[in-house]
């Protein structure tokens, strides 16, 4: 069993920067990924970024150039560098992780980019 454990959210003004961590406890037996999904009100759980094993990130066409994913394999965590944030990437930011096909996510933590 894994768990999922995300920081770094909260309230900033468009144009600012906020940085998402998110580490996984408990025995990770095989990562396949880990990333970020965002969801907000009324619609569904949209990709933000990723890291799949033994390729480069990718990400979403709406966040690519203004956010960046690492991942930390020694501590099973991954984090989220985002910049130049706007009011449309307020949102709940969940992290996930697919180990050895199963797949994990965690409470999420609110964004919230004020005009």
């Amino acid at each position: 069993q894994v768990q999922l454990l995300e920081s770094g959210g909260g309230s900033v003004q468009a144009g600012g920067s906020l940085r998402l961590s998110c580490l996984a406890s408990g025995s990770v037996f095989y990562m396949n990924y880990m990333g970020w999904y965002r969801q907000t009100p009324g619609k569904q759980r949209e990709l933000v970024a990723i890291v799949r094993r033994g390729t480069s990130p990718s990400y979403a066409e709406s966040v690519r150039g203004r956010f960046t994913v690492s991942r930390d394999s020694a501590q099973n965590s991954v984090y989220l560098q985002m910049n130049s944030l706007t009011p449309g990437d307020t949102a709940v930011y969940y992290c996930t992780i697919d180990d050895a096909g199963h797949v994990y996510w965690g409470r999420g933590t609110q964004v919230t980019v004020s005009p």
